[in-house]
């Protein structure tokens, strides 16, 4: 009877525990739901067309509408400002967010800008609106996502893609200029933020 007990007690522990790692940590986004692209150049597809901005092309491999939120030369703080007023604006289900890079480029605070993303997450956060976070790679060639990137990832639980960007801007091929992507590179980041996404449970 109490090897019984003890079985049943196993079993019940390794469903619960299979059933944990077969949770997405996104939500699923219909094809009714808004996607809010909010970044910078990089995001309003600065070097190509509007169309060929990552965001469209997002919309168009995924059937959804996806919002195009960037804004040229824009920093975290100036950002900010207006991250309340367009998630009003939208009601979106997922938040893209690609920011930084400007105060990179600038070489302002990276505790300023750890601090400004971190209060739009906590905003999409308390709004219950699932967020990605995309890392963007400091002053270097061959490096990685700044490290305040991941420790964003790491505090707020948010899927985080480190080096995707990183990785793209290190292809002469798909860049326009030293910092932004060609239509090539905003064609191959939208494949990559869709595979990303459709990997955690958004599609």
């Amino acid at each position: 009877m109490i090897k019984n007990k003890l079985i049943t007690h196993f079993l019940f522990v390794i469903i619960i525990l299979l059933t944990a790692c077969s949770e997405k940590p996104l939500q699923a986004v219909s094809t009714s739901d808004t996607i809010l692209a909010f970044g910078d150049s990089l995001t309003a597809g600065y070097g190509t067309t509007p169309k060929n901005s990552y965001p469209s092309v997002l919309a168009a491999l995924s059937g959804r509408t996806v919002v195009n939120a960037g804004i040229s030369g824009e920093t975290t703080s100036e950002g900010l400002l207006r991250f309340t007023q367009v998630l009003d604006e939208n009601n979106p289900k997922l938040i893209i967010l690609l920011e930084g890079g400007n105060d990179i480029l600038q070489n302002l605070s990276f505790s300023d800008a750890k601090n400004n993303l971190s209060l739009m997450i906590q905003e999409a956060q308390a709004r219950n609106i699932a967020l990605v976070l995309i890392g963007v790679p400091e002053k270097n060639l061959f490096s990685s996502a700044a490290p305040f990137y991941e420790e964003l990832a790491n505090e707020h639980d948010v899927v985080f893609a480190k080096d995707l960007l990183a990785k793209l801007l290190k292809s002469p091929d798909l860049k326009s200029d030293s910092v932004h992507l060609n239509a090539a590179g905003y064609k191959k980041m939208a494949e990559e933020i869709y595979q990303l996404l459709q990997s955690n449970g958004a599609f």
